[in-house]
């Protein structure tokens, strides 16, 4: 893969066929509502949906260390629908034969040079449920460090450019404001919900966690 030279540039926004995309595509429903009115709603939905039933997975992970405090890899990488670097979990399509738990050990390895062990799978989610029927599944799953191994090569697509970044548990959300308030960077809703989720559940009255033995 070729180096960097330059920061992304956003040249043009343009009108895209129906029949020219690739990807997705727009969708016009017509329905009735609960009082029996007959309504309308646009929508977008995806092409390559395969067999598992499910467009996406994203990789909800846990870096353990021999040395080093519980950790999370986040991705780093230029999105053109925003013009902007997001911050994410590592994620993917699944591919139109593969399941979603498949699809989960091959994007790790793709995006981040680790191979991993799933811990769980959830059920599957609506990814924009204003605008798109797209789901995903969220995968949690667990790389094991040895002392002094360096990081691995990724295995990224032509095009792909990702950076990856290490952090503590302990400063995961902190870390994803201070993201949200640099120039050009947005933090991808779903990563940012988790953790919001863990920062809530660690410091408010409402949820009370058994003593650990």
């Amino acid at each position: 893969m070729s180096q960097a030279t330059q920061e992304p540039v956003l040249n043009k926004v343009s009108k895209l066929p129906i029949d020219e995309a690739k990807w997705i595509t727009l969708k016009k429903l017509d329905y009735t509502d609960q009082t029996g009115t007959q309504r309308t709603w646009e929508m977008a939905t995806r092409k390559t949906r395969g067999k598992a039933g499910v467009d996406a997975v994203a990789m909800g992970n846990i870096l353990v260390h021999p040395s080093k405090p519980p950790s999370t890899m986040i991705v780093i990488q230029y999105r053109p629908p925003l013009d902007a670097y997001t911050v994410e979990w590592p994620a993917g399509l699944i591919d139109a034969d593969e399941t979603a738990e498949q699809a989960a050990v091959r994007e790790f390895r793709e995006e981040t040079g680790y191979d991993c062990r799933v811990l769980s799978m959830s059920p599957a989610q609506a990814a924009d449920p204003g605008m798109s029927d797209a789901n995903m599944v969220l995968a949690m799953v667990e790389v094991q460090l040895r002392e002094g191994d360096p990081m691995p090569e990724q295995r990224l697509d032509d095009g792909e450019r990702i950076e990856r970044v290490v952090v503590p548990l302990t400063e995961f959300y902190d870390r994803l404001v201070e993201y949200a308030t640099k120039d050009r960077f947005v933090v991808a809703a779903k990563l940012f919900h988790f953790a919001a989720g863990m920062q809530f559940a660690q410091t408010q009255k409402y949820v009370k966690f058994p003593e650990q033995g």
